[in-house]
């Protein structure tokens, strides 16, 4: 079978694994789950009983959560390297490092701001404190990899990796919560721009929309999370 990819809306990081998917040139299939509703329900404990994206059922009916374990097991089937670096070279330690800042300390950095969006009911000074904090904190994330991106086109290489299917699920949350310019982070406005435009990265943007979207025909379709849980959960 192929691989199911649960990912969520709305802005989900997920979202860059969809792209990954479409770099790596494997059919695969898809679920799409509403963060804000269908994933907290007790249901969704089955996939992940952290109530979270993303999630993959592998081809062999296994579910596995977290991005980096996701990430790993696209890497080792990645054959014809299409997303990942020999994983003996110092570019494939160059990406794993990338990817696990991108996934700790510059995702972290967001927490705050999430916290205080979704509080609910409001406490306002307390909110205006994750703001003010969250703010910070993701600024100074962000000089930090645009320190270090390089001067490539790419986080590693000339292609994308793994590693930038990580950065652009997370890089839109910035305008998002209107937290500073892009342009603040030449290189990193750059780097998100040539992905915003790559055909992967605007198929799993529309798909992500709910909009109907072909892309490169690899995409085998959506599942519905019903099916998803009833098939493959525990």
């Amino acid at each position: 079978m192929e691989p199911i990819l649960i990912y969520g809306f709305p802005l989900g990081s997920s979202m860059g694994l969809v792209a990954a998917l479409e770099w790596l040139g494997k059919p695969y299939r898809l679920c799409r789950v509403d963060m804000l509703g269908e994933m907290r329900e007790p249901a969704y404990a089955r996939i992940n009983a952290r109530h979270e994206t993303p999630a993959l059922i592998t081809d062999q009916g296994r579910v596995l959560t977290e991005t980096m374990a996701i990430a790993s097991w696209l890497a080792v089937r990645d054959d014809e390297r299409r997303i990942s670096p020999d994983p003996l070279s110092p570019e494939a330690d160059r990406m794993r490092q990338i990817m696990a800042f991108i996934n700790t300390g510059f995702t972290g950095a967001f927490s705050p701001l999430w916290a205080a969006m979704e509080m609910d009911p409001p406490r306002p000074a307390l909110q205006a404190s994750l703001r003010e904090f969250g703010r910070e904190a993701v600024i100074e994330r962000h000089d930090k990899l645009e320190a270090m991106a390089g001067d490539g086109p790419y986080l590693v290489g000339d292609r994308p990796t793994l590693a930038d299917a990580l950065f652009v699920g997370v890089a839109r949350w910035l305008d998002f919560h209107e937290v500073a310019p892009p342009t603040r982070w030449p290189k990193l406005a750059a780097l998100r721009a040539r992905l915003e435009a790559d055909p992967a990265v605007v198929h799993a943007t529309a798909l992500e929309s709910g909009e109907s979207a072909a892309g490169g025909g690899l995409c085998r379709g959506h599942l519905p999370l019903a099916e998803v849980i009833a098939r493959f959960g525990t």
